[in-house]
Protein backbone atom coordinates (compact mmCIF):
# COMPACT_ATOMS: atom_id res chain seq x y z
CA UNK A 1 0.00 0.00 0.00
CA UNK A 2 1.08 3.39 -0.48
CA UNK A 3 2.12 5.56 2.33
CA UNK A 4 1.48 9.69 1.72
CA UNK A 5 3.01 12.70 3.70
CA UNK A 6 1.39 15.94 3.00
CA UNK A 7 3.59 19.03 3.21
CA UNK A 8 3.18 22.61 3.19
CA UNK A 9 0.47 23.93 5.53
CA UNK A 10 0.81 27.61 7.38
CA UNK A 11 -1.30 30.19 8.95
CA UNK A 12 -1.47 33.27 6.14
CA UNK A 13 -4.02 36.03 5.33
CA UNK A 14 -7.05 36.03 3.09
CA UNK A 15 -5.52 36.66 -0.55
CA UNK A 16 -2.44 35.10 0.77
CA UNK A 17 -1.32 31.69 -0.94
CA UNK A 18 0.17 28.63 -0.45
CA UNK A 19 1.39 25.09 -2.01
CA UNK A 20 0.53 21.95 -0.45
CA UNK A 21 2.75 18.76 -1.55
CA UNK A 22 2.02 15.42 -1.15
CA UNK A 23 4.98 12.60 -1.51
CA UNK A 24 4.44 9.22 -1.93
CA UNK A 25 6.57 6.25 -0.60
CA UNK A 26 5.82 2.45 -1.00
CA UNK A 27 4.40 1.74 -4.43
CA UNK A 28 4.33 4.57 -7.75
CA UNK A 29 1.62 7.41 -7.79
CA UNK A 30 1.29 6.88 -11.29
CA UNK A 31 -0.98 4.05 -10.74
CA UNK A 32 -3.61 5.79 -9.04
CA UNK A 33 -5.82 8.74 -9.48
CA UNK A 34 -4.91 11.28 -6.60
CA UNK A 35 -7.33 13.48 -4.71
CA UNK A 36 -7.14 16.44 -2.02
CA UNK A 37 -9.71 16.83 0.68
CA UNK A 38 -10.17 19.61 3.37
CA UNK A 39 -11.42 18.33 7.00
CA UNK A 40 -14.12 20.53 8.58
CA UNK A 41 -14.14 21.19 12.60
CA UNK A 42 -17.36 18.50 11.82
CA UNK A 43 -14.79 15.79 10.72
CA UNK A 44 -16.41 15.92 7.59
CA UNK A 45 -13.37 15.14 4.52
CA UNK A 46 -14.73 17.32 1.91
CA UNK A 47 -13.74 17.23 -1.46
CA UNK A 48 -11.15 19.81 -3.02
CA UNK A 49 -9.62 18.25 -6.47
CA UNK A 50 -8.59 15.48 -8.09
CA UNK A 51 -5.95 14.06 -11.06
CA UNK A 52 -6.03 11.07 -13.09
CA UNK A 53 -3.24 9.12 -13.15
CA UNK A 54 -1.21 10.74 -16.20
CA UNK A 55 -2.55 14.48 -15.18
CA UNK A 56 -4.57 15.06 -18.22
CA UNK A 57 -7.91 15.25 -16.31
CA UNK A 58 -8.89 17.16 -13.38
CA UNK A 59 -11.85 18.31 -11.39
CA UNK A 60 -12.77 20.76 -8.66
CA UNK A 61 -14.59 21.35 -6.03
CA UNK A 62 -16.81 24.81 -7.55
CA UNK A 63 -15.95 26.59 -4.14
CA UNK A 64 -11.99 26.81 -5.52
CA UNK A 65 -12.10 26.26 -9.39
CA UNK A 66 -10.08 28.94 -10.38
CA UNK A 67 -8.37 29.50 -7.37
CA UNK A 68 -6.84 26.09 -6.78
CA UNK A 69 -4.69 24.06 -9.31
CA UNK A 70 -4.08 19.77 -8.85
CA UNK A 71 -0.69 19.31 -10.74
CA UNK A 72 1.51 15.87 -10.50
CA UNK A 73 5.15 14.73 -11.26
CA UNK A 74 4.78 10.86 -11.02
CA UNK A 75 8.61 10.97 -11.44
CA UNK A 76 9.04 12.41 -8.33
CA UNK A 77 6.07 10.58 -6.97
CA UNK A 78 4.81 13.75 -5.97
CA UNK A 79 1.24 15.27 -5.91
CA UNK A 80 0.52 19.52 -5.71
CA UNK A 81 -2.02 21.56 -4.71
CA UNK A 82 -1.39 25.45 -5.48
CA UNK A 83 -3.35 27.63 -3.45
CA UNK A 84 -4.29 31.12 -4.67
CA UNK A 85 -6.52 33.77 -3.35
CA UNK A 86 -7.41 31.65 0.12
CA UNK A 87 -10.36 32.67 1.89
CA UNK A 88 -11.18 31.96 5.96
CA UNK A 89 -13.52 29.42 4.32
CA UNK A 90 -10.70 27.40 3.36
CA UNK A 91 -9.32 27.05 7.11
CA UNK A 92 -9.29 23.18 7.88
CA UNK A 93 -6.72 20.30 7.81
CA UNK A 94 -6.23 19.15 4.58
CA UNK A 95 -5.18 15.34 3.19
CA UNK A 96 -4.51 13.86 -0.14
CA UNK A 97 -5.51 10.44 -0.76
CA UNK A 98 -4.89 7.50 -3.42
CA UNK A 99 -7.39 5.81 -5.24
CA UNK A 100 -7.71 2.98 -7.87
CA UNK A 101 -9.09 4.61 -11.31
CA UNK A 102 -12.76 3.60 -12.51
CA UNK A 103 -15.26 5.39 -14.41
CA UNK A 104 -17.59 8.58 -13.46
CA UNK A 105 -16.76 10.82 -10.33
CA UNK A 106 -16.47 8.22 -7.81
CA UNK A 107 -13.15 10.21 -6.90
CA UNK A 108 -15.05 12.94 -5.56
CA UNK A 109 -16.19 10.79 -2.47
CA UNK A 110 -13.40 10.12 0.43
CA UNK A 111 -14.85 6.55 0.90
CA UNK A 112 -13.34 5.47 -2.36
CA UNK A 113 -9.88 5.81 -1.03
CA UNK A 114 -7.73 3.53 0.58
CA UNK A 115 -4.78 5.28 1.32
CA UNK A 116 -4.21 8.42 2.73
CA UNK A 117 -1.81 11.10 4.12
CA UNK A 118 -1.43 12.50 8.30
CA UNK A 119 -2.65 15.82 6.81
CA UNK A 120 -1.17 19.55 7.13
CA UNK A 121 -3.33 22.16 8.44
CA UNK A 122 -4.44 25.10 6.36
CA UNK A 123 -4.91 28.52 8.45
CA UNK A 124 -6.34 31.36 7.20
CA UNK A 125 -6.86 34.53 8.49
CA UNK A 126 -9.46 37.15 7.62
Amino acid sequence: QVQLVESGGGLVQAGDSLSLSCAASGQMLSSYTMGWFRQTPWNERVFVAAITQSGETTDYEDFVKGRFTISRDNAKNTVYLQMNSLKPEDTGVYYCGATQPASGNYYRSPAWYHSWGQGTQVTVSS
